[in-house]
């Protein structure tokens, strides 16, 4: 394949896979195996998207005839033919100057940000054998699960494939069961002080509108 249709450029699928994956791995600092499941089912999320952007258009290759009916007249091989919402929505003009690129870079970059600042406040938590109950904990319980979706959900705007978009549920039932496994361990080490903040803060869809749970306290070990 022509690599002046923007595939067929491994290079960019490795640089582009290595960049996003440093970054998600510097904001989470994965220590537990939670963790690192938390960030390969994201790393595998990132390949899989990066290899299709740039490496093989598998998505294209396979719905080129329901396509092809569907927007005629479009060249699919051209690389911007990837931004499918925007030809089956018809929009035109360039598509990342689109409404849902626009958006896309906006809940990408929402979504590093929660990442970020979810480990300051988790890093020192956990220095002072604390409960994380401020910040982005005081919205929801588990803001780093929250932040991957975030990110992938930006992604899934800008350059849909039937792979991601097969990938995003079962990572979302991954996350949340990931966050059961991390709820039991916070149970036992902190008792009751969790039991309280749990029953107050929900888990991924934050309740907006009220006082953040934590605000001034420190929750410190159950006994």
């Amino acid at each position: 394949m022509s690599t002046d249709y923007g595939y067929d450029l491994w290079w960019l699928v490795i640089i582009n896979s290595a960049v996003f994956i440093i970054f998600a791995f510097s904001f989470v600092r994965p220590r537990t195996q939670l963790d690192w499941r938390a960030l390969g089912g994201f790393s595998a999320f990132i390949v899989a998207l990066f290899t299709e952007m740039y490496g093989f258009p598998l998505t294209i290759y396979l719905l080129s005839g329901w396509l092809g009916n569907r927007i005629p007249g479009v060249d699919l091989l051209n690389h911007n033919s990837g931004h499918l919402w925007q030809d089956l929505i018809g929009w035109q003009g360039d598509p990342h100057l689109s409404p849902l690129h626009l958006l896309s870079n906006v809940l990408i970059a929402a979504g590093f940000i929660l990442l970020y600042r979810s480990w300051q406040i988790l890093f020192a938590a956990q220095r002072t054998q604390r409960l994380a109950v401020t910040g982005p904990y005081g919205r929801v319980r588990h803001p780093q699960y929250v932040g991957f979706l975030t990110i992938m959900a930006g992604f899934l705007l800008q350059w849909p494939t039937l792979l991601t978009l097969l990938m995003f549920p079962v990572l979302v039932i991954v996350y949340l069961r990931l966050a059961g496994k991390e709820e039991r361990l916070m149970d036992a080490e902190f008792g009751e002080a969790y039991a309280a903040y749990r029953r107050q803060v929900p888990g991924f869809v934050p309740r907006f509108g009220r006082r953040p749970a934590g605000a001034g306290q420190k929750l410190q070990k159950g006994p």
